[in-house]
């Protein structure tokens, strides 16, 4: 087993729990779209995306918008920029982009002028203050609506942001799929819709024929190097989501490697 986390938090805790396995176990702190440097010739390939519990319950790390905190949301804490750095330093047009992009957030322009407009005061360097100007921005109507809260979506835009998920993404994924060898499998649990739109394509693509259209026999090198393993995306069992609500929004997608690249 090898496994790859960015979170030296998440390192430890796994080192104590599969401490008994020995040198079968290799963890490695890295971010995971360096799989290539650690996992050539996989037989399984499994990727939980996101922020995990562990972060949302350590209200000191600033991910969950429902506890005061220092605005930090760095999965790796050794390196890299804050979410407080983000909102001190962002121009209005780079907040609203990353609150439309990584938030999918209607009101973006609205909550990045809000932003500007409070950092002009003091900066913005704790969870509840964030909250409160996003509260204070959202019309009454649209909180009479039951969206979901002001914060949820602005918060998780920031995440993506500091941590560059996306992106991360984007290259872990096909670089994973290079790796397996011929019946290996890839799983990946996807919690928001960005990432599993990301997932989607990259397996549709891998496990769809590559040969010009009107092409009369398929070659062997055209044919799709992996099988789709799940129709569409799986998702938890009312059962499950019962024992473990954070599993409500998981979906799971998964391929088998059927040839080697052409």
């Amino acid at each position: 087993l090898v496994g790859l986390d960015r979170d030296t938090d998440a390192l430890r805790i796994a080192g104590e729990r599969l401490a008994r396995f020995g040198d079968r176990v290799t963890l490695v702190h890295t971010v995971y779209d360096a799989i290539g440097e650690h996992a050539r010739g996989a037989s399984g390939i499994l990727f939980d995306l996101g922020v995990s519990s562990l972060q949302l319950d350590e209200a000191e790390r600033g991910f969950a918008y429902a506890k005061d905190a220092p605005l930090d949301m760095r999965m790796d804490q050794s390196s890299g920029v804050t979410a407080a750095e983000v909102l001190a330093t962002y121009s209005e047009g780079q907040l609203r982009r990353i609150f439309e992009r990584y938030g999918e957030e209607k009101l973006a322009g609205r909550y990045a002028r809000a932003i500007i407009a409070a950092r002009a005061d003091a900066p913005i360097e704790r969870t509840g203050r964030l909250v409160d100007i996003l509260i204070a921005a959202t019309p009454a109507a649209v909180q009479r609506e039951g969206r979901g809260h002001p914060a949820k979506r602005v918060f998780q835009a920031l995440r993506i942001e500091v941590n560059a998920e996306l992106a991360v993404l984007d290259r872990a994924i096909p670089a994973s799929m290079d790796l397996l060898r011929v019946g290996g499998r890839v799983v990946v649990m996807s919690y928001q819709s960005l990432e599993d739109r990301l997932v989607k394509r990259v397996f549709a693509d891998a496990s769809s024929s590559t040969a010009p259209a009107g092409l009369p026999v398929e070659l062997p090198e055209h044919a799709p190097r992996f099988r789709l393993l799940v129709k569409g995306a799986e998702l938890a069992s009312d059962e499950e989501k019962e024992r473990n609500p954070r599993a409500t929004p998981v979906r799971l997608r998964a391929a088998e490697r059927v040839r080697e690249a052409a």
